[in-house]
């Protein structure tokens, strides 16, 4: 067979696939995809245990607390779509909760739900890194825990004490949803063991807001939320009424509140209202 005509079947091959999996992903229904996911989820929360001596997740045996009666359930509406997030909290944590665009530093163990651990923090080291950046049942699951308090030692190191700990259990539509990642099958609920030590509370704009304000709270959207129609959402804009003036410098009354400043008595803040 010439060269040529390989290459050509193989380019009819991989538009076949490519078509395939475009049509699996518009058939897809993520809304019964979720009603499953709570039904396996729920399934391995009342047959599993967390065992204090190791910390890790067993199988019940010997009639031990099923993780059914230790974990809080987290209700999110996230494209439309109803989920349930469970979390069980081993520690809360002392300082202040995270939003889901703040700056957090943790370390973390990914593991599928047959205990197989598809990611950690490296070298099991505490990172920096914002929650923007990652998948939305750590967005969300992470607010639920706050950060430890500072312990300085003598050699001017320093610690943390009374962090949030605990687990995560999160359904696919809130992780990686229909498309396979590495050695996590697609449609697969995760567990993440994860550990809070601080909080920054995150300006990622540098416009004097702090970025959890910039959008609308308890809404989905601060990665579209633009009041400007610039295309920049508003956490990520220093100037997000487009009126030529930067975010911080339209506290008028200088209080550090954006909110309470309303030039025109419009209802609308200054820094975001164009006519003002």
């Amino acid at each position: 067979m010439k060269f040529k005509n390989i290459l050509f079947i193989l380019a009819v091959i991989t538009v076949i696939f490519s078509c395939k999996k475009d049509d699996d992903n518009a058939s897809f229904d993520a809304a019964k995809q979720a009603l499953e996911d709570d039904v396996t989820l729920i399934k391995y929360l009342q047959t599993h245990y967390l065992k204090e001596s190791d910390g890790g997740i067993w199988t019940i045996k010997n009639g031990e607390t099923p993780l059914m009666e230790q974990v809080e359930v987290q209700e999110v509406n996230y494209n439309d779509v109803a989920y349930k997030l469970y979390i069980l909290k081993q520690n809360e944590g002392a300082t202040v909760s995270p939003s889901r665009v703040d700056s957090i530093y943790f370390k973390y163990t990914g593991m599928l739900l047959d205990s197989t651990v598809f990611d950690a923090s490296l070298n099991s080291n505490f990172v920096w890194k914002t929650l923007d950046q990652f998948i939305p049942g750590w967005q969300y699951g992470f607010t639920n825990f706050k950060g430890g308090n500072i312990v300085r030692n003598a050699d001017e190191s320093f610690d943390f004490e009374d962090y949030g700990k605990g687990i995560l259990f999160i359904p696919s539509g809130l992780a990686y949803g229909n498309n396979a990642q590495s050695i996590i099958p697609k449609n697969s609920p995760l567990i993440f063991e994860i550990s809070l030590k601080s909080v920054k509370l995150t300006d990622h704009d540098k416009d004097g807001v702090l970025s959890y304000l910039e959008f609308p709270i308890g809404s989905d959207d601060y990665k579209t939320f633009d009041t400007d129609l610039d295309g920049i959402p508003n956490y990520l804009d220093a100037d997000d009424d487009g009126d030529g003036k930067l975010t911080r410098d339209e506290d008028t009354n200088k209080n550090g509140n954006w909110f309470d400043d309303d030039a025109d008595g419009d209802g609308i803040p200054n820094f975001l209202d164009k006519d003002n």
